[in-house]
C-alpha cells in the first residue's frame, strides 16, 4: 500500500446527496481496500466533518463532529497522497475540490473550474458548439414567456443532475407547467428543440499517458413513444426498505454498445472534441442523442467517476477490459505526469 488515498465523501447540502455519494464510495473502498491505505472525510449535511475509520453506521456514529474550521485545519493536516473527490452536491463537486487546491492536496478527476461549468447546461452548450459538436437548438429563460422554439421542446433546469425536472412539452398548455417545474429546481432552464429518436447514448474517455482513449459506449432504453425523454425515474430509486439504488444499471434500461456500430465513432469524435474544449483532465462523460440519421447531438457533460464498479465509466471501461483497479492506475499516473512538468 505505497499511496494513502483518502476518500472526499458526504453533502453539506442535505441527506440525499450524502446518501448517493457513500453508495458510490462504498464500491469504491471495495474494489480499492487492498491495493492503497484508504482513508474517508466526511462531510455531513449541514458542513460539520467526520474522520470515520469506515462508512459504515457505527464508524459514522462513533467519528466526533468538528466544525468546518476544525475539519479543514484537520484535513490539511493528515498525511494524504491524493484525494478521490466523491461528492455529488455542487459544492461538493466545486468548493470542495477548489479547498483542496487550497491546501495543497493533489486530487484525481476534473478541476472545480470545469466541475463548475459542467453543471451548467447553457455554459457547456456553448462551449462544446464552440469546438465544433453539434447541439440542438436551445433558449435559456427565467420565466414561462413562450420562446421562439417550435414545438415539440425539452426543459429542463440549467443546474441540475439525475434528469430532475426534465420534460417534453408537445402542446402548448403544457409548456408553463413544464418550464415552472424546471424553475424550481435551478432558478434558471433550458429549452431545447426535441431531436427526434434515434437513439440515446453516453461516451466515457480515459486519459492514458496523455491520449485520449474512448470507451464502448452504453446505450439507454428510449422509445419515440412510450420513453421518448429520460426522467429522474430512470436514473435513481429506492427500494421497499428505503434503501437507494441506480435504476440505470438493469440490463434493460441500459447496454454497452458494440464498438463496430456506425455510431460509435461519430459519437467518439464529438466527445474528443468536447473533452478537448471544456478541459478536462483525467476522464470524462457525454451524453448524445442521436437522431434517424445516425448524428450525435451533445445534450450534456457529467466529467465525474467515483471508481466504484457501478460508476457509469468502470462500466464502459470493464468492457473495454479495463478494470477499476486500473483506471484508477491510470488516473494516478495521469496526475503524476501532470505534476512532473508543472
Amino acid at each position: 500500500m505505497s499511496r494513502t488515498v483518502l476518500h472526499l465523501v458526504g453533502s453539506p447540502v442535505d441527506e440525499f446527496h450524502a446518501e448517493l455519494s457513500a453508495l458510490y464510495v462504498r464500491g469504491c473502498l471495495d474494489v480499492l481496500q487492498d491495493m492503497y491505505y484508504n482513508r474517508v472525510a466526511y462531510v455531513a449535511p449541514g458542513g460539520k466533518w467526520q474522520f470515520p475509520t469506515s462508512l459504515s453506521s457505527a464508524a459514522l456514529a462513533e467519528a466526533p463532529y468538528l466544525s468546518a474550521a476544525e475539519g479543514i485545519a484537520h484535513l490539511a493536516s493528515l498525511d494524504v497522497s491524493v484525494v478521490v473527490p466523491q461528492m455529488f452536491c455542487m459544492p461538493g463537486m466545486t468548493s470542495y475540490r477548489a479547498l483542496l487546491d487550497v491546501v495543497g492536496i493533489p486530487f484525481v478527476g476534473n478541476s472545480a473550474a470545469v466541475m463548475s461549468i459542467a453543471a451548467d447546461k447553457a455554459k457547456t452548450r456553448a462551449i462544446v458548439a464552440g469546438a465544433g459538436v453539434d447541439i440542438p437548438d436551445g433558449r435559456v429563460v427565467h420565466d414561462a414567456t413562450p420562446t421562439d422554439l417550435s414545438l415539440p421542446v425539452v426543459v429542463k433546469p440549467v443546474g441540475a443532475d439525475n434528469s430532475a425536472g426534465v420534460s417534453l412539452v408537445r402542446e402548448a398548455d403544457e409548456y408553463e407547467a413544464s418550464v415552472n417545474a424546471a424553475l424550481a429546481h435551478s432558478g434558471v432552464a433550458l429549452v431545447e428543440s426535441y431531436v427526434e429518436l434515434g437513439r440515446e447514448v453516453r461516451c466515457g474517455i480515459v486519459v492514458r499517458d496523455g491520449e485520449l482513449i474512448c470507451l464502448p459506449l452504453e446505450e439507454y432504453a428510449v422509445d419515440s413513444v412510450t420513453k421518448p425523454v429520460r426522467d429522474a425515474a430512470d436514473k435513481l430509486a429506492r427500494r421497499d426498505d428505503g434503501e437507494l439504488f441506480l435504476v440505470a444499471k438493469d440490463a434493460e434500461r441500459a447496454w454497452i454498445v458494440d464498438v463496430d456500430d456506425p455510431i460509435t465513432e461519430r459519437v467518439w469524435e464529438a466527445a474528443r472534441r468536447a473533452h478537448a474544449a471544456l478541459g478536462c483532465r483525467h476522464y470524462s462523460l457525454f451524453d448524445f442523442r442521436v437522431d434517424p440519421n445516425g448524428e450525435p447531438w451533445f445534450l450534456e457533460a457529467g466529467p465525474y467517476c467515483s471508481f466504484a464498479p457501478t460508476s457509469v465509466i468502470a462500466v464502459m471501461a470493464a468492457a473495454a477490459g479495463i478494470s477499476v483497479e486500473q483506471l484508477f492506475a491510470d488516473a494516478l499516473a495521469e496526475l503524476d505526469r501532470e505534476t512532473s512538468r508543472a
